[in-house]
């Protein structure tokens, strides 16, 4: 949409959609790519149809079409976390869950790439789950790091052990990186980000050396891969998300040597040798330099960013460009070409190229234009910016988490609630006991607005705070009521 404009056309996918999908097919499904190409494309679209000129349904964005047909999805997926340790399985049946000889057997991003579209998919629709089985994954992997801090790239997820111990930010490891800071940026978690700060620490002092990033071993951080692998590219991307703009930018010039001396980044390059590896020499297109370099040029304005960006749409129309649309290079050292043509080109390297170029696109925006939106559960701001990319380059608005909140003004901060019990200058003893659900169209609003006093201001919520203090239902002449339950002058 954002590259061709073309509204019509996203409404008569939307509309295609709308039809029904069948997710109950007896198919065998990647659990990873499931997640970050169906389910993230599915809510990304979901959140922009609006703005895309879609017709949305009443109660937008907390339901629709899309968003159901994405919860649908990501319930297939659930089977794989039904695990001892909480990791996933790596594949799963549509139709009848995980099979019986599945190997146990996972890589670590396969385990620690869900968090943002199963949070973004709890917070819309009001269920748990989601997000609960994707924080039990990533704390599972963190638990089982090694003593110097790295984790391997594949592991059991019945015993939790590492089968294959290379540590490394490439492939088989690197989205469980990135979903910790964006799943830190989206969730604004302390925990997540921590968990990636503490990694940092550890790659820095066992992979890194001169500016790239080697493989070592995870238990002893002896080099066992002198190689930089073209999926590393997201790295400096990454690195400027949590600030570290100087590192990431010498990084990013290293890898942008390797782009000009063959129009391309090889799957595999030997860093002492200066030369790609054998059997790896072809570039299926792949975005994460152009994603590093969009990322970047966002944080410096460096013009040598654009300048890349430039490199690639001409190298991409040279040598990669057939009648049929744009061809894997199968080998950078003579541009012979593939019969391929993968599907992130169009989700990532081409929209990442577009986001470079185009500074005033809507998905740049600092916050100085929103969209208030009106839910069943109050007024939401959207679409100011601050969009988190999903692994597959989906965006999310990290604004619509807060909109579909059935009770925010119940999530008080305990200490909040607790002024409130001492204000009333009572020295009684309450029970301690969970409240009671309201019904989904009773608001939260018109229980504090049926109340008197302080009962009236806006609280701050808090995630998951369902136990309340409340007492047995009287009648309404209360000093402050919470889920229907109040205080009165003489409990």
């Amino acid at each position: 949409l954002q590259i061709l404009g073309n509204v019509s056309e996203f409404q008569r996918v939307v509309n295609v959609l709308q039809e029904g999908v069948d997710f109950d097919i007896d198919v065998n499904a990647s659990v990873f790519e499931t997640n970050i190409r169906v389910v993230g494309g599915l809510l990304s679209a979901h959140l922009l149809s609006k703005k895309a000129g879609v017709e949305v349904e009443v109660g937008w964005p907390c339901s629709g079409p899309l968003l159901r047909m994405a919860e649908e999805a990501a319930r297939k997926l659930l089977p794989a976390f039904q695990t001892p340790t909480g990791m996933p399985y790596g594949t799963v049946n549509l139709l009848h869950g995980v099979n019986p000889g599945e190997t146990p057997v996972t890589c670590t991003a396969g385990i620690g790439t869900f968090i943002v579209e199963f949070a973004t998919l709890s917070h819309l629709t009001g269920d748990p789950v989601f997000e609960d089985v994707a924080r039990k994954a990533l704390k599972a992997l963190w638990k089982n790091r090694s003593d110097i801090g790295l984790v391997g790239n594949h592991i059991d997820v019945i015993t939790a052990k590492w089968v294959a111990q290379d540590a490394g930010i490439g492939a088989g490891v690197d989205s469980y990186f990135e979903y910790l800071v964006k799943g830190a940026i989206l969730l604004q978690d302390k925990e997540l980000m921590s968990m990636f700060l503490e990694y940092n620490k550890a790659i820095k002092n066992y992979t890194k050396f001169d500016d790239w990033y080697l493989w070592v071993q995870m238990y002893k951080g002896t080099v066992s891969m002198p190689v930089f692998q073209s999926l590393e590219a997201y790295w400096p991307g990454l690195q400027s998300l949590i600030g570290d703009v100087d590192n990431a930018m010498r990084t990013f010039l290293n890898y942008y040597t390797v782009w000009k001396q063959f129009g391309g980044l090889p799957e595999f390059y030997n860093i002492p040798q200066g030369y790609t590896v054998e059997k790896r020499e072809g570039y299926p297109l792949r975005p994460e330099l152009i994603e590093s370099a969009m990322y970047l040029y966002r944080a410096t304005r460096d013009p040598t960013l654009l300048e890349l960006g430039r490199d690639a749409v001409e190298s991409i129309e040279k040598i990669s460009k057939v009648d049929c649309g744009f061809a894997t290079i199968k080998d950078l050292r003579d541009h012979r070409l593939d019969n391929r043509m993968e599907s992130f080109f169009l989700a990532e390297t081409v929209k990442y190229l577009y986001l470079l170029f185009d500074p005033d696109n809507f998905i740049h925006n600092d916050g100085s234009v929103f969209d208030v939106v009106l839910t069943p559960y109050g007024e939401c701001i959207l679409n100011a910016g601050g969009y988190v990319f999903n692994t597959e380059a989906h965006p999310i608005d990290p604004a619509a988490l807060h909109c579909c909140r059935k009770w925010k003004e119940e999530q008080w901060e305990v200490e909040d609630l607790m002024r409130e019990f001492y204000s009333l200058k009572r020295n009684k003893k309450f029970t301690l006991k969970r409240a009671s659900d309201r019904g989904e169209g009773e608001s939260m609003q018109d229980t504090v607005d049926a109340s008197s006093g302080s009962g009236r201001e806006k609280r701050n919520s808090k995630k998951n705070a369902h136990s309340l203090l409340s007492c047995p239902s009287q009648s309404f002449n209360s000093k402050l009521a919470v889920l229907g339950q109040v205080f009165l002058d003489n409990t």
